[in-house]
């Protein structure tokens, strides 16, 4: 046994306790059941994750619309008609004692063109990744009545994963993704005021943070996951991360998740499109200590973290919790062996290829690989050829987002 400060209990600004130190981050599985909601093969895949002994375990990212999902087979939560499986995913994921969180998301403008529905964004400003931009839909600028409307969804969904058993929720602020969109004035270029200044940038996070708080209980925990930077010129950079954080400080936000990229600059993965150099693990540390200065909430780092001794080392300063991800992934039970002195690290999966977007299609297509075999109750194979990989997942993709298409046009109307 170790005396890690790994293996301490964090005690959150709502007066919940996280038993030690280490979030299962989220990661997309697309793994919903035929209703896009969680079915047999989500509990099960949580419920390896809980026995891993991770104290937090986020899930991949739930959908607050049923019209805009991140990718085919994702989970949507904007009703109670299916509870009574979110219920049973909640229990998976809380049933050693860890804390469960739900992140909540909307993908903007990042719709993919197969799944058949319109893309909205802060800015009608189109995906732009050399090869691949064809595959997402041409986004139209939202509404200010439309805007409103997503503060409502989100505050929804946040009540329901409450009503369902789980402990908190996330807001996903980082990769790309609505509200990353809205902050990046790359992204952002409206003239109202949810444009312009990063104070007008920022207000749809803060006002959706704040009627999350008006419809949950004091103790039950709001978390936002933020990048440290886009990695994009011209984009949200590091200065833009820390003034967030200092306008969060005024928010009952129980912890910051620092991640950083989007699809153009997938950073999250260690590869970004403006040349910066990361770290080969703990990405997003060196900033996170900085954030550490003026953040008055618990700061988590995600990112390429695999090894006991770099995590020790992301908890040993200002950084409270420590995210694994792909090393998750590969072996579910990784914190458990930690606690135990046993197991060291996971080897990392590497994709050499030069086609940086393909590189980093062929890495995710790895990585579900491995999900999908531990929702089978099978053993990973991280081994696994990146391309067959990757045609795989195209195939079952493209197979998803029809079948997608066909449960909109009966259902989602």
């Amino acid at each position: 046994m170790t005396g890690s400060r790994l293996f301490e209990p964090l005690r959150l600004p709502s007066g919940a306790v996280i038993p030690n130190r280490i979030a299962k981050a989220a990661m997309e599985e697309n793994l919903a059941d035929d209703d896009h909601a969680p079915g047999e093969a989500l509990v099960r895949l949580y419920r390896r994750w809980a026995e891993g002994g991770a104290g937090l375990i986020i899930t991949g990212n739930v959908m607050v619309d049923r019209h805009a999902l991140t990718g085919p087979a994702g989970v949507v939560l904007e009703s109670d008609q299916n509870l009574d499986r979110f219920r049973q995913w909640a229990d998976a994921c809380r049933s050693r004692g860890a804390q469960a969180w739900m992140q909540i998301n909307h993908p903007g403008r990042q719709v993919l063109a197969a799944l058949g529905q319109p893309a909205r964004g802060p800015s009608a400003v189109a995906v732009d990744i050399p090869g691949l931009s064809k595959a997402f839909a041409p986004p139209r600028a939202l509404s200010e009545v439309e805007i409103e409307a997503l503060i409502e969804r989100y505050a929804h969904t946040a009540a329901l994963a409450e009503r369902a058993g789980f402990t908190g929720v996330q807001v996903h602020a980082a990769h790309g993704y609505l509200f990353s969109q809205f902050l990046s004035p790359l992204t952002n270029r409206r003239s109202d005021r949810w444009g312009g200044s990063l104070e007008n940038r920022v207000q749809i996070l803060l006002r959706t943070l704040d009627t999350i708080r008006q419809r949950v209980a004091p103790t039950f925990c709001v978390a936002v996951k933020l990048n440290s930077a886009d990695f994009q010129r011209g984009g949200f950079d590091a200065e833009d991360a820390v003034r967030v954080v200092e306008m969060l400080n005024a928010k009952a936000v129980d912890l910051v998740e620092l991640s950083g990229g989007s699809y153009e600059s997938p950073a999250m993965q260690g590869r970004t499109r403006d040349g910066s150099r990361l770290a080969r693990e703990a990405y997003f540390l060196e900033f996170a200590e900085r954030v550490g200065g003026v953040a008055r909430m618990p700061l988590m780092v995600t990112g390429g973290v695999r090894r006991k001794q770099v995590a020790e080392r992301v908890v040993s300063g200002s950084v409270s919790m420590v995210g694994l991800a792909t090393a998750l992934a590969i072996e579910p039970a990784l914190p458990s062996q930690w606690r135990e002195g046993k197991g060291g690290e996971v080897e990392p999966i590497v994709v050499p290829w030069k086609n940086k977007a393909l590189a980093s299609l062929a890495l995710a297509s790895v990585v579900k690989k491995q999900l999908g075999l531990l929702s089978q109750g099978k053993r990973t194979r991280p081994r696994t050829s990146p391309l067959m990989a990757l045609i795989g997942a195209q195939l079952k993709s493209r197979r998803q987002a029809k079948d997608y298409r066909q449960w909109i046009s009966l259902a989602g109307r």
